[in-house]
């Protein structure tokens, strides 16, 4: 299909079949019967459903890109943390602050579609690629999508798909189907070039001992799904188009929520490239997105988890603020057995536990140990949301209202944990270094790369991280 030039999530579909297709699918309709759609799932919306030749619904989909207001944003993201599997709109619009119709407009006007569209496209997209790679019986697919029952599944998989789940499974082929040696095997499609080696440079050393680790290619964690722990490994599928996720449950119920996890961690559900379009044509920065062209955002596994591990990395080195995470978690984590194989036995504590923890003991001041706590009570009590949509200036201000939290700590919780695309820690000293060490570079102040900085808005987080890249490339 070629009726003109797709951007990179958008779709066409064709009235007299009632299908969506992806660029370069060989279907040639009447350009007077086609329309476009800015994602798959505005298609299925309007009630296409995908094509069986060029499957679009197999390739990477991301709903989000810079244009995408804050509040949609985490409306996302918490839909593909699950809080549409059990609850309602009216109660995703009350976590965000807006009413559930206000909620609506906003999605369908920068989506396509309404946020339970979204998350029936999210569960029945994810059920497919069950379907297809997997050996699964029908009822754990059911439950490892986050569906309540089979028969809603059989449901709206024929709604979306217009075949049940058994004619979908009597059509995959065998190159949709990775081979297992243990656990369960899916794959994640990413971006051309995503550099997944660079990625685990930026998570290995920042790892929690216990809770995650990285080695030979692999990055591993505990996860801890419905009250089941397990592992889960990530790694390179050496196909340039996708990583293998393999998960070590004892139930793969909500198991799409892991995936889920695992793209926000990579930075894998953010579409970059208009930011890395600016990025290119700056003389300083232009050189670094041409030699990494696909480096992408890290975020969060777990929110809390990583907000922490930030704040105990206040004014140390990476490593000792890992070391550091690491016994705390051992001493107010939940251990748990079976995964001494992964190198891994404890899930990281609530924000209850460490609102109540001693912390004493474990190298960090009193007064770190007292900011760990005070903002942990504010977690677990409701007054600080880990999904606020408040514009970024409002929010690293909340942040700095905290005592022991600085502009650096505001900025990086900003960027990794709650996914602003524009938050920068111009306080970082390798930041600076980095700057300093390009061509044409030299030693700069904090204010001044503040300054520098101004020219790329609104992508200065992506600007960050290829900043780090090009000072972590030259060690």
């Amino acid at each position: 299909m070629n009726t003109h030039a797709l951007g990179p999530r958008e779709v066409n579909a064709v009235a007299t079949t009632g299908i969506y297709c992806r660029a370069g699918c060989a279907a040639r309709p009447l350009p007077a019967n086609c329309s476009t759609f800015r994602s798959a799932v505005a298609a299925e919306a309007a009630g296409y459903r995908p094509c069986l030749k060029c499957r679009p619904d197999r390739r990477r989909n991301e709903l989000l890109d810079g244009n995408t207001p804050d509040v949609v944003k985490q409306a996302l993201m918490l839909i593909s943390d699950g809080e549409l599997d059990d609850g309602g709109e009216d109660a995703l619009g009350q976590r965000i602050g807006i009413s559930a119709r206000q909620l609506r407009r906003l999605f369908k006007e920068h989506i396509g579609a309404t946020p339970a569209l979204v998350a029936r496209s999210r569960r029945t997209h994810f059920a497919r690629r069950l379907l297809d790679e997997s050996d699964l019986p029908v009822h754990a697919i059911s439950d490892a999508a986050g569906f309540r029952s089979v028969r809603q599944m059989n449901r709206v998989v024929r709604e979306v798909f217009r075949f049940t789940p058994m004619e979908l499974r009597a059509k995959r082929r065998a190159s949709n189907r990775p081979a297992a040696d243990g656990g369960l095997r899916l794959r994640i499609p990413y971006p051309g070039g995503f550099d997944f080696t660079a990625m685990l440079s930026y998570l290995a050393p920042r790892a929690i001992p216990g809770v995650e680790s990285v080695s030979g290619g692999v990055y591993r964690r505990v996860t801890n799904t419905c009250g089941y722990p397990g592992a889960i490994e990530v790694s390179s599928a050496n196909d340039g188009a996708h990583l293998d996720v393999v998960a070590h449950l004892p139930t793969y119920a909500n198991l799409v929520d892991d995936v889920a996890r695992c793209k926000r961690l990579l930075g894998l559900d953010v579409d970059l490239s208009e930011g890395r379009s600016l990025l290119a044509a700056d003389p300083m920065l232009g050189p670094l997105v041409a030699g990494s062209p696909a480096l992408t955002l890290p975020g969060a596994w777990d929110r809390f988890e990583t907000a922490v591990r930030i704040i105990v990395g206040q004014h140390i080195s990476v490593p000792a603020a890992s070391t550091i995470t690491g016994r705390i978690t051992a001493r107010c984590g939940t251990a748990i057995a079976g995964l001494e194989g992964f190198g891994l036995g404890v899930l990281f504590p609530s924000a209850g536990q460490l609102a109540e923890a001693d912390l004493s003991g474990l190298g960090m001041p009193a007064a770190r140990a007292s900011t760990v706590r005070g903002f942990a009570a504010a977690v677990a009590g409701g007054s600080l949301n880990l999904y606020d949509t408040s514009p970024l200036p409002e929010l690293v201000q909340r942040l700095q209202d905290f005592e022991g939290i600085g502009p650096w700590t505001a900025n990086v919780l900003a960027l990794r944990v709650y996914g602003h695309l524009d938050a920068f820690p111009a306080g970082d000293l390798g930041l600076r270094k980095a700057v300093a060490r390009l061509p044409g570079g030299e030693s700069v102040s904090t204010s001044a790369l503040e300054r520098m900085a101004e020219r790329w808005r609104p992508w200065r987080s992506l600007a960050a991280v290829y900043l780090w890249e090009s000072l972590a490339a030259k060690n």
